[in-house]
């Protein structure tokens, strides 16, 4: 989330689009509500318009960046933060952003997310859940309509049911194109995400969830009895009290639960 300078041409295999609206930018600000005490990480800084106002609000700032020639700009510019600024060049999609918690101050995550990585990015950080407080994204707005999606919704599908299992799922405002440059060819939009204290719904083998929502959605169009044959029986679908000629979609979180909590049994 930066603001573009002059010399530095936005990267299509970065999926770079830099933000350069001020309102858009003091807005996201006031949504995430940075405060001195907080530990807050931010995924893509690019060139750090964001960037800048969170390190004037919070205890400790780390950021983890791919584009390797940004690093040294993001050095120069907030040099002066040295004592709680931390750049990390990597990969998002394989950090390990438990390095981060200290066993005390939870993480704030914050990020621009790239359409081409978004969806795998949400999967890894779920993944950390225990140590986050919450999330802040900017992703495009068809992904922010899949987080948030209810059962018959045709955005319904295995990435809002996993974001909905560990996390309650906010959307907060649209991004309009104009506000980048360059301008993306779609609308973005803010969600945010917060992980349960103590999960609403619970699994008895997380990993069994995981495999029944991705099989059952492995072929949309299909009904249940179909799609997770190589599972269980559309008898057994049945003796549950779910009627296995159901398209995917149609099912509640807690649904797939039963599902899995059966074959975990």
């Amino acid at each position: 989330m930066s603001k573009k300078p002059v010399g530095h041409k936005a990267r299509k295999r970065f999926g770079q689009n830099f933000l350069q609206d001020q309102g858009i930018i003091r807005r996201i600000i006031r949504s995430i509500g940075p405060t001195e005490a907080q530990h807050l990480v931010e995924i893509g800084p690019g060139l750090g318009a964001i960037t800048e106002e969170l390190l004037d609000s919070c205890r400790r700032l780390d950021v983890v960046e791919l584009d390797r020639d940004l690093i040294p700009i993001l050095q120069t510019k907030f040099f002066s933060y040295s004592d709680k600024f931390t750049i990390h060049q990597g990969d998002a999609l394989e950090f390990d952003f438990a390095s981060f918690y200290d066993g005390e101050h939870q993480l704030r995550v914050v990020g621009n997310l790239p359409y081409n990585i978004s969806t795998p990015l949400i999967f890894h950080l779920l993944s950390f859940a225990d140590q986050i407080e919450d999330m802040h994204f900017m992703l495009q707005k068809e992904v922010v309509n899949r987080l948030a999606a209810k059962p018959g919704d045709s955005a319904y599908g295995r990435l809002g049911i996993m974001a909905q299992y560990y996390c309650h799922v906010e959307p907060l405002f649209l991004v309009p194109p104009e506000a980048f440059d360059p301008a993306p060819k779609v609308d973005s939009a803010i969600v945010r995400l917060i992980p349960y204290k103590e999960l609403p719904l619970v699994a008895k083998d997380i990993s069994k969830l995981e495999t029944v929502v991705r099989t059952a959605f492995g072929q949309r169009r299909k009904t249940l009895r179909n799609n997770l044959k190589p599972l269980l029986s559309a008898d057994d679908i049945s003796e549950l009290g779910i009627d296995p000629g159901l398209r995917p979609e149609r099912l509640s979180l807690k649904d797939f639960i039963t599902i899995a909590d059966f074959l975990s049994n």
